[in-house]
């Protein structure tokens, strides 16, 4: 999965998906103002749109943003690993198991390592590898998906990765971020990495929900992941906003 959502906010753009790709968009349309809103708010003091020029504290902001991505990227993999195992286990008496387990085998090796990335970010950017204490409001985002696996179905999972592929890094995102802390240009691999491969990663989702042949419960199951995912995102930028030495002086 990718490193969180780190755009303006806009709605994705690409093909427009059709059947219940399309709906799925239609209600993360109705949400998205909260997670552009969160978005606006966790950038806003960075002056993206201004001059260039180093901003106070916009270098500790940064460094709770990718510890913040780095614990939710890190449960990326196994997530994916586990609904592979419910999927192969049910498959034969399941019509979305075999389709959708092709997808997620795939799709976790070009995810494999993205944690690493971030790893080695912090470490360029001079910050802790790892918080004191992992934060409840990503155990609470990523663990919902866990229950849904085991106690839905793993198709749930894909209203998640919808989220999180679809807010893709604008191009010009990190070098703007390097301008306004003054970090090193390693410190933004994961962002300028997830600006290419985000966008691909979404069409392809799109894709695959129209594809499989959910039904109405299915389809409302993942669209309840995705607006849920929407929230707990939002929650998790408001945090890193709204955190004591926050560049705003809040």
């Amino acid at each position: 999965m990718p490193s969180g959502p780190v755009s303006s906010g806009s709605v994705p753009s690409g093909p427009v998906p059709s059947g219940a790709a399309r709906r799925l968009r239609a209600k993360l349309a109705l949400a998205d103002p909260v997670l552009r809103a969160s978005l606006a708010d966790l950038w806003r003091p960075f002056g993206l749109a201004d001059g260039a020029g180093v901003v106070p504290g916009a270098a500790r902001r940064y460094l709770r943003y990718l510890g913040a991505m780095h614990e939710m990227v890190r449960a990326s993999v196994p997530l994916m690993e586990r609904a592979l195992s419910r999927c192969e286990l049910h498959a034969p008496d399941d019509a979305l198991g075999e389709p959708l387990a092709r997808y997620l085998a795939v799709h976790i090796d070009e995810e494999r390592h993205h944690d690493d990335w971030l790893l080695e970010d912090l470490a360029a950017a001079g910050g802790p590898l790892e918080p004191p204490v992992p934060s409840a409001d990503v155990a609470a985002l990523v663990g919902a998906q866990y229950y849904w696996i085991e106690h839905r179905h793993p198709v749930c999972l894909l209203g998640y990765m919808t989220v999180l592929e679809g807010h893709a890094p604008a191009p010009w995102l990190a070098d703007r971020l390097a301008e306004r802390t003054g970090l090193p240009y390693d410190a933004f691999r994961t962002v300028r990495h997830h600006a290419v491969l985000d966008t691909g990663h979404s069409e392809e989702l799109d894709r695959l929900v129209d594809r499989l042949p959910l039904d109405a419960a299915q389809e409302a199951a993942v669209a309840v992941s995705a607006l849920y995912t929407v929230t707990g995102v939002a929650g998790v930028l408001t945090r890193i906003t709204t955190e004591r030495g926050a560049p705003d002086g809040r």
